[in-house]
Order: C-alpha cells, then structure tokens, then sequence
C-alpha cells in the first residue's frame, strides 16, 4: 500500500504517518508535481496499488482514477469534502439536519468561508457588506446559530469510531489547531444514524463529519473533511485510529477487485 502526502504535509503530519506505518505497510510517496508529466510519473509510480490519498486535490485524484490507481478516499469524496457548497448540496439531498447555507449575505452579522478552506482558515466573521473579504477562491455565507460546541465525528467506513467535542470562550473558531478547547464526546444514537447516512452516501473509507451541538441537544451539520487530521482525537481517545484505518485498509487490499497486475495483458 502507498500513502501519498504533498511534502509540506507530510512535515506537518509524521506522527502519524509513522504510526500508520507501525500498524501497516504503508510506502510514503512525497509529491508535488502537478504537472502534466508529474502526473505521468506519478501513474506509473502507484500503478497496482491502494493508496491513502491524503492530498487535498480533487482533479488529480479523479486523473489518478482515470488511470486505474484504487484511492482511499474516492475521488468523488475528496470533491465534496473539498468543496463545502457541495457538502451541502448533500446534506439537503441527505435530508440531514443542516446549517444554513447561501451564496450571498442573507443577513448581519454572518460567518464567510471560502469553499476550500480548511482547518479553520479562511473564516470570517462579518457584520456589514463592506467587511465581506475579496478573495479568489467562492464564498459561502452561513447565519450566526447560538451554540454549545462543534463536534467532529471520525468515520471509518461505516462506522463512527470517535467524535471530539470542541469549544472556545474568546473564538467564534472552535479548531483544536487554533486553541479550542476539546473532549470526548459520544454521539447519540440520532446523530450516529445522520453520520452514517452521509459516510455510506459517499462510500466513504476515512472522514471527518462536523456538525454544531445546539443548546437544546440538536444538531445541524456543516462540514466533511478530507484528509481528516487526528490530532484531537489522539488527546481524547484510548484508540489508536491510524491501527483502526490500518486494519481497515488491509481488507480494501484482501477484497480489491481487478487489480492492475491480475489483469488480462
């Protein structure tokens, strides 16, 4: 198996690539040549194999598709997730509970995000027209809902393995990269049912789903990442989740259909 990181990330991230590589065979690619011939070079370099595609580049995942590379997560998930406008789209599709979510500014003061921000960049909170940031990337624009927490429940397959519990008391940005403060939450059996429902929508293998934890006990959903960062749930979590997603990578390889080398020439 191959695990695929751009290099600034794989800084950021060897922690846990060293436990994934613990608890699996997993050969690190460091990549970042989105060239025409990168691309080529890149094909030919995972040909045959699953990969964990920990890249946050929907079109070169769905090339990678094209060609025949197996990836965890699909091609179709990185483009959702990556894309909060459609994250949304699915939610109303799913007829989950959902954050309100516009084009323009409906009202002020509202949150700005841009479709593929992450992490809890490119986030704004703003109270007139005149505040609305100039960027490249589309905005989206989401009301201002009262609320005890954010929640972001990890997804392995279909099954919810974990959820974190994150607040702030001087940030409308409850990140736990950021300085929120975090817990271990365990989700009700309504919230557990809503976030399957999005995971087997998707055919998912590994996602974050973040939905908002209202005052009263409800919940509205807001956001599917992919990749998802773990460093919350390792403060909050007895489970090891890179052995979890280790073991659940093994069984795409033990049952995956036409592999390239077991193919007709």
């Amino acid at each position: 198996m191959k695990l695929l990181y751009e290099t600034v990330d794989a800084r950021r991230n060897l922690g846990f690539i060293g436990e994934l590589q613990h608890f699996g065979d997993f050969e690190l690619i460091e990549w970042d040549d989105w060239s025409e011939g990168g691309l080529g070079l890149l094909v030919d370099k995972l040909a045959g194999d699953t990969v964990l595609f920990r890249a946050r580049r929907p079109e070169v995942a769905r090339h990678l598709e094209d060609h025949g590379i197996r990836l965890v997560n699909r091609a179709e998930v990185n483009r959702i997730a990556n894309d909060k406008w459609q994250s949304y789209q699915l939610f109303l599709l799913l007829d989950v509970p959902t954050l309100p979510t516009y084009r323009e500014a409906t009202e002020f003061p509202c949150i700005v995000k841009t479709t593929n921000g992450h992490g809890g960049s490119e986030v704004w909170l703003v109270d007139a027209a005149e505040e609305i940031p100039d960027t490249s990337s589309p905005l989206i624009f989401q009301p201002v809902v009262q609320h005890q927490a954010d929640v972001r429940a990890y997804v392995i397959g279909t099954e919810v393995v974990g959820a974190v519990k994150r607040s702030s008391s001087d940030s409308f940005k409850a990140n736990y990269s950021l300085g929120g403060n975090i817990e271990k939450l365990i989700p009700t059996a309504a919230q557990e049912k809503d976030i399957i429902r999005i995971a087997r929508a998707l055919t998912s293998d590994y996602i974050g789903i973040d939905f908002l934890l209202l005052e009263d006990g409800r919940h509205l959903f807001n956001e599917i990442e992919d990749p998802v960062g773990a460093r919350s749930f390792y403060e909050t979590h007895q489970e090891n989740i890179a052995k979890l997603l280790a073991e659940h990578m093994r069984k795409l390889e033990k049952h995956a259909p036409f592999r390239r080398e077991d193919r007709p020439k």
